[in-house]
Parts: structure tokens; C-alpha cells; sequence
């Protein structure tokens, strides 16, 4: 069963936060977490974003993709407005990080983010956000404006018996190397880019 195993105030140069550690066992080394900026009231309508780990662009903040950008952009967004980050251990559209190097690999012989995944017996996109529907009710929030452009993570409320108030784009600018992986985004994910 899922539980919040520690919690503590973290500083950041984006502000205070409230982190929280989701997971089944208490001795989990890479547990789901949930930053909480300042001011965030639970019985209003939060602002939410769901974000996957990603160790290669967020903390060696690889072109390849705009994850580290994304996350600094959310960060910054629920510091300013309150509201939360659900930060989920779902490595490289959850294949791992062994994996996501071997995409990697082939996708400099030519091949996109999905024919890359395809090619290695792995679904395109083998994330799940239940879980982070799970915590947002087990924090008992009855009402949120989601911080994406992915149309999976808004169908995630359907039935959920959470309110999804509206949608909060999150567009980054495209630079020289991610400018085809946001063009697989758009045509085969179908996520929500107005700038692309």
C-alpha cells in the first residue's frame, strides 16, 4: 500500500518547498516524490504538474530533450502561483535508464523516439499516472489545474473523481538537437504544442 514514508522543508533556488516520499516500503531508494511550494492551499483548486524522472536531462541537462527546462519552468511556475510537482520514477517514459541509452544509440543511426523504443520490444510510451492520482488523493485534493501539454496525463482524470479545472500549457523553446523528438511529441503522442 502506498503511504508517505518522511517529509521534510527543502530550499531551493526556486523556493521553499514541502517534499513528500511516496512508496510501499520504507527502505525504497528511489520512492515517488511530491514538492509542495509555499502557499499552496489543498482545499482550493492546485495547480499540479506531473513530471517524469529524468536523470539525463534534468541533472546532466541534455539537449536531447526539454525535461530539465520543463522542470525548472514548473518549479518556478508553483513557487510564483502555488501548487505542486509529482515527480515520478518513471526513467525515460518508464524503460529505465539502460534502455533509454540504447534508444539513444539508435536514434543516432536515424531512428525517432518511438521507432527506437519499438525497435528494442518496448512500448513507445509505457508510463502510467494512476499513481499519481493515487497521491494527489491520499492528500486529499479535490480540484487541479494540470501543467502539461500531454493529452495522456489529462485523460488520467477521467473518472478519477478529481476535478481537472483547466489545462496550463508548458512550452519550451526548441533548440538544434530536440527540435525532431518535439515533432514526435506533436504527431505521434498528439501533446498540446501551439509554438511547434
Amino acid at each position: 500500500m502506498l503511504t508517505i514514508q518522511a517529509q521534510s522543508n527543502v530550499p531551493t533556488d526556486f523556493g521553499m518547498f514541502t517534499v513528500y516520499a511516496f512508496s510501499e516500503n520504507e527502505n525504497d531508494w528511489c520512492p515517488h516524490l511530491v514538492w509542495v511550494a509555499e502557499k499552496t492551499d489543498f482545499n482550493e483548486v492546485v495547480n499540479v504538474r506531473f513530471h517524469s524522472e529524468c536523470i539525463t536531462g534534468e541533472v546532466f541537462r541534455s539537449r536531447k530533450c526539454e525535461c530539465g527546462q520543463q522542470l525548472d519552468a514548473a518549479m518556478k511556475f508553483m513557487s510564483e502561483n502555488g501548487g505542486m510537482i509529482i515527480y515520478l520514477r518513471q526513467e525515460g517514459r518508464n524503460i529505465g535508464i539502460i534502455n533509454k541509452l540504447k534508444a539513444y544509440a539508435l536514434q543516432e543511426q536515424g531512428f525517432d523516439t518511438v521507432e527506437a523504443n519499438l525497435r528494442l520490444g518496448l512500448p513507445a510510451d509505457g508510463r502510467s499516472f494512476d499513481v499519481a492520482i493515487e497521491m494527489l488523493k491520499m492528500l486529499e485534493i479535490s480540484k487541479v489545474n494540470l501543467l502539461t501539454n500531454n493529452p495522456e496525463k489529462l485523460k488520467a482524470f477521467n473518472n478519477s473523481g478529481i476535478l481537472l479545472n483547466k489545462r496550463i500549457p508548458l512550452e519550451i523553446e526548441s533548440n538544434s538537437v530536440n527540435a525532431s523528438y518535439l515533432t514526435t511529441k506533436k504527431d505521434y503522442f498528439g501533446h498540446l504544442f501551439e509554438k511547434l
